[in-house]
């Protein structure tokens, strides 16, 4: 807890929105897929060229990338050297003295890059896959579909918290079917996915414009300021990045979010106690001074 009155503000929360990769999954994907849709390269020049982009990168799929290329026992990445992270977007550098993009379509767009999405990464989407999408040289080269795990206590946190009457949103930089995919799981019906960090502060306004109070859960760079806008925030401890629990106020230092009902539940049980209390304590003076006043009752 970095506030005293984080338990206060969380009892009255209507609405808890959670990002996805490391928060709700154990945000440690793995790469299924390598592909290429390019003569030049082959899916391994493909992985090998994203691995090396994505090295310097604090994003979970991008360190999924890089994990995933030292553990397959490939060639090892090559230096990369003028890296640029785009929140919400991907990353870029120069690799071996070719400009390397690797992310979601919209950066390969917003870059200039002709994009058409294939039909197996289309396919890949539509299983819940996220697939990054390579550039070299201003040309599209590849593709690499990951897969990420659901951790075992979702399911049961999403249903308890929706028990305490407590509203869950997905809250995403995925594409639409990946998210979909794991919201239809939990059982989570609200879902925005393609967030960037400021549709994510967007969201959170919008719910706290209506009245409804907004806990945020979150563990990534990009939820750092969503977890600063939201009337609580909370961050994963252990995996989350440091400026995202710089910014919360609550931090899950076994990044187990089972813990989360048992925190509101809390929050609930503390407010009433503090509730009773101040109730009994003014009756018991309003009753001792009536009772002063009739001389019932000494005044001191």
């Amino acid at each position: 807890m970095r506030e005293g009155d984080a338990l206060e503000r969380l009892a009255g929360v209507k609405v808890i929105a959670f990002d996805k990769t490391g928060t709700l999954t154990y945000g440690t994907p793995e790469v299924v897929k390598a592909a290429s849709v390019s003569e030049e390269f082959s899916k391994e020049d493909v992985y090998r060229l994203a691995a090396s982009a994505e090295q310097l990168s604090e994003h979970p799929l991008g360190k999924a990338i890089a994990a995933g290329f030292r553990k397959a026992g490939k060639d090892s990445a090559a230096p990369a050297e003028a890296f640029w992270m785009i929140p919400g977007r991907g990353v870029c550098a120069q690799v071996e003295g070719k400009a390397v993009l690797a992310g979601n379509p919209e950066l390969l767009r917003e870059q200039g890059v002709p994009m058409t999405v294939p039909a197996e990464a289309e396919e890949a989407f539509r299983q819940g896959c996220t697939v990054i999408y390579v550039a070299v040289d201003g040309a599209l080269a590849g593709y690499l579909a990951l897969s990420d795990t659901l951790r075992q206590e979702s399911a049961a946190t999403i249903e308890a918290l929706s028990q305490l009457g407590v509203q869950p949103v997905l809250l995403t930089g995925d594409h639409e079917n990946a998210a979909a995919a794991i919201a239809a799981k939990l059982k989570i019906r609200q879902v925005r996915a393609n967030c960037l960090p400021e549709d994510k502060l967007t969201t959170i306004g919008e719910y706290q414009e209506q009245g409804q109070p907004v806990c945020m859960i979150g563990d990534g760079v990009n939820d750092a300021p969503a977890l600063k806008k939201a009337d609580v925030g909370i961050a994963m401890g252990g995996v989350g990045s440091d400026i995202a629990v710089d910014a919360a106020d609550i931090a899950l230092v076994d990044d187990e979010v089972k813990e989360l009902p048992h925190l509101i539940a809390l929050s609930k049980r503390m407010m009433t106690t503090i509730k009773l209390n101040m109730t009994f304590s003014m009756a018991l003076n309003f009753a001792a001074i009536v009772l002063a006043i009739v001389g019932t009752l000494n005044p001191v």
